[in-house]
Formats: C-alpha cells, sequence, structure tokens
C-alpha cells in the first residue's frame, strides 16, 4: 500500500524512474566541454564586464562636482533621540560632512 502512494507521489512530482544523468551538474561525469565552456565564458563575458564596469568608474570620476540640492529640514528625517556615544554625539558613524547633513542643516555652509 505504501508503495502504491509514494508511486502516485513521485509520478505527481514527475519522476518516472531512476535518472539517468544529472543535467545541472559540473563535468566531471564525461563532459570534456565544460572546462572550455568556463574558459570562453571567462574571456568572453567576466573580462569584458569588469573592463566596461572599470571604464564606467573613470568616466564617472571625472565628470566633476554636482551642486548640492537645497537643504530643507523635513521633521520626519534626522530624528535624534538621544546621543551617539561617539564624538560630539551628534555625527553618525560614519558621517561625511559633503554629503550628510546635520538636524540643522549643511556643516559647510
Amino acid at each position: 500500500m505504501a508503495a502504491v502512494g509514494a508511486s502516485r507521489v513521485s509520478r505527481l512530482l514527475g519522476r518516472s524512474g531512476p535518472q539517468l544523468g544529472r543535467p545541472m551538474s559540473s563535468g566531471a561525469h564525461g563532459e570534456e566541454g565544460s572546462a572550455r565552456m568556463w574558459k570562453t565564458l571567462t574571456f568572453f563575458v567576466a573580462l569584458p564586464g569588469v573592463a566596461v564596469s572599470m571604464l564606467n568608474m573613470y568616466l564617472k570620476s571625472h565628470h566633476g562636482e554636482h551642486e548640492r540640492p537645497e537643504f530643507i529640514a523635513y521633521p520626519h528625517l534626522r530624528v535624534r533621540t538621544k546621543r551617539f556615544p561617539w564624538g560630539d554625539g551628534n555625527h553618525s558613524l560614519f558621517h561625511n560632512p559633503h554629503v550628510n547633513p546635520l538636524p540643522t542643516g549643511c556643516e559647510d555652509e
């Protein structure tokens, strides 16, 4: 009775019998072209992708400075209910004065 139930479950799951091979396995079971495929993908996909990313970063770094948007003190942002335990208590741990304003506004204005 249990064998009949197990066969029904395996039939519903799409397993009709023992599988002859693992379709997503590595090339260790007789596929000689697997290493060549990964080598080709490395040289023709991964390395050009890294080169394009490096070019993009180089071009963006030489683009120039952007204007800072006007500071608007929204009441729901930069809420301080207690002081930070480092420094003067008003700056976050990774505070950047060029990007992160304080609750009163930007520092270098």
